[in-house]
């Protein structure tokens, strides 16, 4: 390879991170506060080294995606950990526009364009892992451009025993995914996990004997065995795409969101005719899932037919074991306990008794000190059979839906969420924190 091959190969799309810096970042980064420090010492080096001591950092503390804000004198580089955002350090100007123009260049923005907003993504290399996909997303602000790189990490991909589903949700899960045709929808706010539940479905029901196809904006991981591909502008949306996949003669379609009624109408059909269709919908809860459906000018009998399952999930952050302590709980948090666990099952809620221990969060360098350290699903979910279709077909409203639901069994997500609390992975006020109820 010529000098000046070898030069455009660094430049254009991928990014390696070396076994030497990878074993140094090892040893030395353990916190978001010393990612602050490696980059005060790295910031005099060259931008390629700086960039990759960032992102690979950022790899090894988990964090979701990276937020570089311009602000008067500078920007400040902040980083999302399970969720939540946090402070690591402020940059000069002069290291935030070598930075900038290294990240556009890589991810294929135009470097002359700055008073619109952009989207492009690169490969991040690291030794002995699976290549990790960073889409970056540029937006013009009052001091310049701001950035949003969000790290794809494959090791971010679960199963559907991972997601942290209660027994009985769980084997109703797998019951519903593996029928041969019928939607089940995923609904959610951005960043509640959705695609990692499609995901983990996908994992499950993958085999040499079905033909699965996902049509997504844009592919989020790559998954062998399975056709993926990506809509690209008004010649290939969600609806045009969709139509030509039932052409391909699928056994199970992702379509990776459902937001007009020509997707959800192609979609209902897909699963009306032997087709089963995985994909996500932004509403608030279950409930609203139909209510949705019918608002973008589906038929009741249509949607109700179509659906087999309908989700709605939220992540919450689980305390970390390395600090965490339990205590007595208060007679105020028996209360609240009790009270959003009235009319479950006692199979589902056991008897809350006044010695009852829950699980604090305190703060340590492992978690960097927020007393959290991962997160897990809370779910609720209805199942659409025969009475709920005929129950659809008067056109209730959310609030006539979420009570049909609940009456008939179904666990609320902040219900879930209390669960979670009495079995300690997390704490009553993270569930309130994420939650309406």
């Amino acid at each position: 390879m010529s000098p000046l091959n070898e030069d455009r190969q660094k430049i254009t799309g991928k990014i390696s991170l070396p076994s030497s810096l990878a074993q140094q970042l090892e040893g030395e980064v353990t916190s978001l506060s010393a990612l602050a420090e490696k980059i005060a010492i790295l910031k005099t080096e060259d931008t390629s080294t700086l960039l990759v001591a960032i992102l690979g950092s950022s790899v090894l503390l988990t964090v979701s995606d990276l937020h570089l804000e311009a602000e008067e004198q500078g920007a400040k580089l902040r980083a999302r950990v399970d969720g939540m955002l946090h402070d690591v350090t402020v940059l000069s100007e002069k290291t935030y526009t070598a930075l900038l123009s290294r990240i556009k260049l890589l991810s294929g923005l135009k470097l002359n364009v700055a008073d619109r907003p952009q989207d492009g993504r690169f490969t991040l290399l690291l030794k002995e892992a699976l290549p990790i996909e960073i889409r970056v997303s540029s937006l013009p602000s009052e001091h310049g451009e701001s950035l949003v790189l969000r790290i794809l990490n494959p090791k971010g991909l679960k199963t559907i025993k991972d997601l942290g589903l209660r027994e009985d949700l769980l084997l109703l899960f797998q019951k519903e995914i593996t029928q041969p045709n019928g939607m089940v929808l995923v609904t959610g706010p951005t960043g509640s996990g959705k695609t990692t539940t499609l995901y983990a479905f996908l994992k499950e029901v993958q085999s040499p004997e079905i033909k699965v196809i996902t049509i997504e904006d844009p592919i989020e991981y790559h998954l062998e065995g399975i056709s993926q591909t990506q809509v690209s502008g008004e010649e290939y949306s969600f609806a045009s795409g969709l139509r030509a996949i039932v052409r391909q003669d699928p056994d199970v379609i992702l379509v990776g969101e459902i937001r007009d009624e020509e997707t959800a109408g192609i979609a209902i059909q897909a699963a009306l005719t032997g087709h089963l269709v995985f994909s996500t919908l932004h509403t608030n809860d279950a409930a609203g899932t139909i209510a949705r459906l019918l608002s973008l000018g589906e038929d009741p009998a249509n949607v109700s037919a179509a659906l087999s399952l309908i989700i709605a999930q939220r992540l919450v952050r689980e305390v970390c074991k390395a600090c965490s302590k339990t205590r007595k709980a208060t007679a105020a948090e028996i209360a609240t306990i009790q009270k959003g666990l009235a009319g479950l099952s006692k199979k589902l809620a056991p008897e809350i008794p006044s010695t009852l221990k829950l699980i604090d969060a305190q703060g340590c360098v492992e978690c960097n000190n927020t007393g959290y350290k991962g997160r897990v699903g809370i779910f609720e979910a209805i199942v659409a059979d025969d009475a709920l279709e005929t129950f659809v077909a008067i056109s209730p409203s959310i609030a006539e839906l979420r009570a049909y639901a609940q009456k008939t069994g179904m666990v609320t997500m902040y219900q879930d969420g209390l669960l979670k609390v009495l079995k300690k992975i997390t704490t009553l006020k993270e569930v309130e924190r994420v939650t309406t109820d």
